[in-house]
């Protein structure tokens, strides 16, 4: 077990509401799209069922995962030290934050992925054909719901969020987090897994097994415990596409919790643009009335000032426009 050092959190700024739960299965496309485009305004969340990933590649993947995170502490630091990619324990980043959990850290490209899997599994081929194939079902289901919001978003290239994940040198994630059992739990005292942050990517799908503590953050700064839900995906808009719509959907701040005796794992796709892609606010979502909130910056700069930044600060703040600098209107 890892021994955590985490500062305990208080949990009374919580409370339960429902999250936003979406249908891809609905056969009322204009009305599917509508609540796509209502969630990533109004919460930058929301859960997906009837997906089309089948179970067969989610539980595979899960195998693996539950197969290295059971392995000896010496076994699993084979895989790391993660910088940022492979195995981490506690570490998040490079700036002192941390959390009570282990993780795997892998680009989400076979290639990289098959290289990687050499110091994670005993048997490479099988881990590499899980997490590709994981990779690959998960990436069209991103893409299948950008091009829905770009649709509902009015925007002529329906294609414009998606293609930036589908091309070959897109810096997509894949993350597999691992949250130990606490000892002494307090429920009224619960102790971070992994901080207060929103992920900087596009989108991201997130899918964990039958154990609670992962939060979302609402506008009026309660946070929302999502009850675990084994068979459906998490989808969280993040700064990028923030940023794409220039501020129309909102990239979601969200955390986990370690308020269980139970071990949690989760699965997390981190659907990313090349790293010399320009992410500024698309044409059809500035005018005269919302002029652009953003300054263009390519993925890699951004990246670069994500690892600069503790866990838990706004890099967006760093790319506004301030009143007095020109903008294109």
């Amino acid at each position: 077990m890892v021994v955590a050092s985490a500062s305990a959190i208080r949990t009374k700024k919580t409370r339960a509401v429902g999250v936003p739960t979406i249908d891809l299965s609905l056969e009322n496309k204009e009305l599917l799209i509508k609540q796509i485009v209502s969630a990533c305004e109004e919460y930058g969340f929301f859960k997906v069922t009837n997906h089309g990933v089948p179970r067969e590649i989610i539980s595979r993947l899960e195998d693996e995962g539950v197969d290295f995170f059971d392995k000896p502490v010496r076994e699993k630091q084979r895989a790391g030290p993660a910088c940022p990619l492979g195995y981490g324990s506690r570490n998040i980043g490079f700036n002192g934050d941390s959390g009570e959990l282990e993780y795997l850290l892998l680009h989400a490209n076979p290639t990289s992925i098959a290289e990687r899997s050499k110091t994670i599994s005993n048997d490479p081929l099988k881990f590499s054909r899980a997490a590709n194939d994981y990779v690959r079902a998960v990436r069209g289901l991103t893409c299948e719901i950008l091009d829905l919001a770009a649709e509902g978003l009015g925007v002529r290239d329906r294609f414009v969020f998606s293609r930036l994940i589908r091309d070959v040198h897109s810096d997509s994630i894949l993350r597999l987090n691992h949250y130990p059992p606490v000892k002494d739990w307090d429920p009224h005292n619960s102790r971070v897994g992994f901080g207060d942050h929103s992920d900087p990517q596009i989108l991201t799908l997130l899918r964990s097994n039958n154990v609670g503590g992962f939060q979302i953050r609402l506008n009026d700064g309660l946070w929302v415990p999502v009850p675990p839900d084994p068979t459906g995906f998490c989808v969280l808009v993040g700064d990028a596409l923030q940023v794409l719509t220039n501020g129309r959907f909102r990239s979601v701040r969200h955390r986990a919790i370690t308020n269980s005796l139970n071990s949690r794992m989760s699965m997390v796709y981190f659907g990313a643009p090349p790293l010399d892609a320009w992410i500024t606010p698309l044409p059809e979502t500035v005018s005269l009335q919302r002029p652009s909130l953003y300054i263009p910056f390519t993925w890699g700069e951004y990246k670069k000032a994500v690892y600069s930044l503790r866990l838990g600060e706004s890099r967006l703040d760093l790319f506004k426009i301030r009143p007095g600098d020109k903008t294109g209107l």
